[in-house]
């Protein structure tokens, strides 16, 4: 039950406060005065769409704020959303001047679509046109469904998703049979560009030692020299002139000849006989060096053309795969895994759209019987339904009427069935059904939506129903009528009524009105709660006399304890 509202900012109204209670919660108000206002107010909280120039000239932003009961099954349907000590439910919604919104779950923001799965579970709302959104098959359709409990709702689900499957099963058929048409030339190709890859025997670690190799090939005779050079240096070859070893020799024996006189020479003497003799191996490795570089730089690679064109060779090989695949060789073996996966697949391809053909024809025998499970409940229910319908119907000053719902099996099946529903309505004894869309005037689909609302809602859980100006086009007994039938509902729950009938708003257990001033600037609008004398002043002022007119009083008076 919706408690309390309040608004700030929006439109006409600076500040308003409505506290709510059990049963049916009037408001009326001049025509301009801006009851619709808070329809549209509630109709934020419901998560519908801030329109253009919402917010009252002057402010910041608009804010609405609902506070609702917070019943046990209420708790557990929003489960984690809300604190274990919390005892209300309060949904916001602030809308700035810029058009940006934010929606507010007992202060926490959520997004928008949380508030509009939120509100709906509080609150039915029905508008001045309705009755016209009545008269779309889609509408009604959901009307039926939503009387047919938990059951039918698992049955909806089931069948949405079998159909959701469908679908992916057929696109993925029609990608098979593209994949097909093209299969053997895609194959081809790949044939060609993995064997291309695997003849190479590519890796990494080749593709840097190769380009190393080739530098040292491209400066061989440079690099045999510079260590014959060195060769020399250390140990000459013609013996002509000394060299580093020659040198170290002689000068150990200079130190031979003072040997264990004094340990600290002795020690020096060790390591010049230690540097003759890496001398003596460097000059060796040197020269072992001038005579192998070629072989040693061609070491462990498997060319069969091992000089430096084999090398080039090799190299321009592995380059020109590398180019048509990536840049890098890291990304021609990436290529390798994908191109193998691909083919596996192009491979399977027959194997899979003769699987996915028997999948597809499991799912479509699913969602037939799907189907004809939610056909069979919602002619059970249609039953039912139209019955209640009538019910209403004659209630409402419509007892000559007759109510039922049309059936039409559609030849494909849909995410809710294969079922077309039209509610049918003959106003008038003799006169065949039609269409509620062909048949029902203004006044008689206003009439026709409370009675479908009203057999509707005694299946609902939701507490509060509000209806804005439901009866636009009826008046005298047909008001009363009309407002006797939200009374009861009223009962069973709590209703919210926007009204210009007097006949409707005696029948008030809180009575609201909305007053303009429009000697404010800008134009302020007010809603006030009514005491009992008061609520007999408005329903003069709504039966179009003066304050002061004793008939219309006693008129007033007589509504109030009518009701």
């Amino acid at each position: 039950m919706l408690s309390e509202l309040n608004v700030e900012n929006l439109l006409l109204i600076e500040r308003a406060q409505m506290r709510l209670v059990a049963g049916l919660n009037v408001l009326t108000g001049e025509t301009g005065a801006g009851k619709t206002v808070l329809a549209h107010a509630l109709d934020l909280l419901l998560g519908g769409r801030a329109r253009q120039g919402i917010v009252r000239p002057g402010a910041a932003e608009a804010y609405v704020e609902g506070v609702f009961d917070l019943d046990e099954p209420l708790r557990k349907a929003l489960d984690e959303r809300i604190g274990a000590d919390a005892e209300d439910l309060v949904l916001a919604r602030r809308v700035g001047s810029d058009g940006r919104t934010r929606a507010y779950l007992n202060g926490r923001s959520i997004p928008v679509s949380a508030l509009r799965d939120i509100g709906a579970m509080l609150l039915s709302f029905y508008g001045q046109h309705e009755h016209r959104r009545l008269t779309l098959a889609g509408a009604q359709l959901r009307i039926l469904d939503d009387l047919g409990g938990a059951a039918h709702a698992r049955e909806l689900d089931a069948c949405a998703d079998a159909h959701d499957r469908r679908r992916a099963l057929e696109q993925r058929l029609l990608d098979l049979h593209e994949l097909s048409a093209q299969r053997e030339r895609e194959l081809d190709l790949l044939a060609f560009e993995l064997g291309e890859i695997a003849e190479l025997g590519l890796s990494e670690e080749e593709h840097e030692r190769l380009l190393a190799v080739r530098e040292r090939l491209r400066r061989l005779d440079s690099l045999r020299a510079a260590a014959a050079g060195a060769a020399e240096a250390l140990s000459p070859l013609d013996g002509d002139a000394p060299g580093v070893a020659q040198l170290a020799a002689r000068a150990g024996v200079s130190l031979d000849a003072v040997a264990e006189v004094d340990p600290r020479l002795d020690a020096l003497a060790e390591r010049l006989r230690a540097l003759q003799i890496e001398a003596e191996e460097l000059a060796h490795e040197l020269h072992a060096y001038r005579e192998r570089g070629l072989e040693d730089a061609l070491d462990g690679l498997a060319l069969d053309d091992l000089s430096l064109e084999g090398v080039e060779t090799r190299l321009a090989a592995i380059e020109r795969v590398v180019r048509k695949h990536g840049g890098t060789v890291v990304a021609v073996l990436d290529f390798e895994r994908i191109a193998r996966a691909r083919r596996e697949e192009l491979e399977g391809a027959e194997v899979a759209l003769g699987n996915a053909g028997e999948e597809l024809a499991r799912v479509e025998s699913e969602l037939s019987a799907h189907a004809a499970a939610l056909r069979k409940r919602r002619r059970a229910s249609a039953k039912t339904f139209a019955r209640d319908v009538q019910r209403q119907l004659a209630a409402l000053a419509m007892a000559e009427a007759s109510f039922e719902v049309s059936f039409e099996e559609r030849d494909s099946v849909g995410p809710t069935g294969a079922d077309g529903v039209e509610f049918m309505i003959a106003p008038n004894p003799g006169v065949p059904a039609g269409p509620l869309r062909e048949i029902a005037s203004g006044g008689e689909l206003s009439r026709v939506m409370l009675a479908i609302m009203s057999a509707a809602a005694s299946s609902s859980a939701r507490a509060t129903l509000v209806f804005d100006e439901v009866d636009a086009g009826i008046g005298g007994h047909t008001a009363r009528a009309v407002g006797a039938r939200l009374r009861e509902l009223a009962d069973r729950g709590q209703v919210l009524c926007i009204t210009h009938l007097p006949q409707i708003a005696s029948l008030g257990t809180r009575h609201f009105t909305i007053v303009k001033d429009t000697s404010a600037e800008p134009t302020r609008t007010s809603v006030l709660e009514l005491a009992e004398a008061e609520v007999e002043d408005e329903l003069v002022r709504m039966l179009g006399a003066e304050s002061g007119d004793s008939a219309a009083l006693r008129h007033a008076r007589d509504l109030r304890r009518a009701a």
